[in-house]
């Protein structure tokens, strides 16, 4: 059967039109918002490229309009699944800008509701982390950081559990403050982290773990050493 969709996000932001393009066009600023590691061919017919963990997507570019547009997407695969986004620039005067991204593709198969559910809340906060990157970091570029959990068996006890290895009585809610910082965004299946030099991120995998998927600005940050850190974080809260 299978689900089309397309949802949109909207944000105004203090940032300038170019810091708000340099964070969504070149590899740099999508390492400090999105998720994994990522490049930039820059033009229309250009290739956007991630790695997050041993999934390795590629975007063709469609639209390439600096400081205006930028729309990107996956081929659509034998199983018709696709994915798109395209963001919308308007500078406003005083120096802040609307930013709107719309998301859109194809699910395939009967069973695709965890997926969209995942896909969902996920998308929600890297929205919101890249509304904070370009409001509290631009200019600055992020080393990305991504650590596995073990499996999680039960998602409640393990949020709780979460809160309180990060000093809270309970699951982190927005607005908490952790770590030196504050609790950004928080929905069902994830939680992020606004400190002065990162902004940590906490996703339920869509096949067991609870994934770090961090953005660390600390100069000199190395992404194996902070990888190896959180992993072993990790398995000290959850094993």
């Amino acid at each position: 059967m299978g689900h089309e969709f397309e949802a949109t996000d909207v944000a105004e932001v203090d940032a300038t039109p170019e810091q708000v393009w340099d964070a969504i066009a070149t590899g740099p600023g999508i390492d400090s918002w999105f998720m994994g590691r990522n490049e930039v061919e820059g033009g229309t017919g250009g290739v956007v490229r991630g790695a997050f963990g041993g999934y390795k997507p590629e975007y063709r570019i469609r639209e390439w309009d600096p400081l205006e547009k930028l729309v990107y997407g996956s081929d659509p695969a034998p199983d018709g699944r696709k994915i798109a986004y395209e963001f919308l620039i308007e500078g406003r005067a005083g120096g802040s800008t609307v930013l709107r991204c719309v998301t859109s593709g194809f699910l395939p198969g009967d069973d695709w509701e965890d997926e969209f559910e995942a896909m969902t809340t996920g998308n929600e906060l890297f929205f919101r982390t890249l509304v904070e990157y370009v409001t509290h970091f631009a200019g600055r570029a992020a080393v990305p950081v991504t650590a596995f959990g073990p499996p999680v068996g039960d998602w409640p006890a393990a949020w709780a559990r979460l809160g309180t290895a990060l000093g809270l009585s309970s699951r982190p809610a927005e607005g908490d403050r952790a770590l030196d910082g504050v609790v950004y965004a928080a929905n069902d299946q994830t939680v992020g982290i606004r400190t002065a030099d990162a902004m940590l991120r906490f996703i339920k995998g869509f096949h067991g773990p609870l994934v770090a998927s961090h953005h660390v600005f600390t100069p000199g940050a190395d992404a194996e050493t902070e990888e190896k850190t959180w992993s072993d974080w990790l398995t000290r809260v959850f094993d």
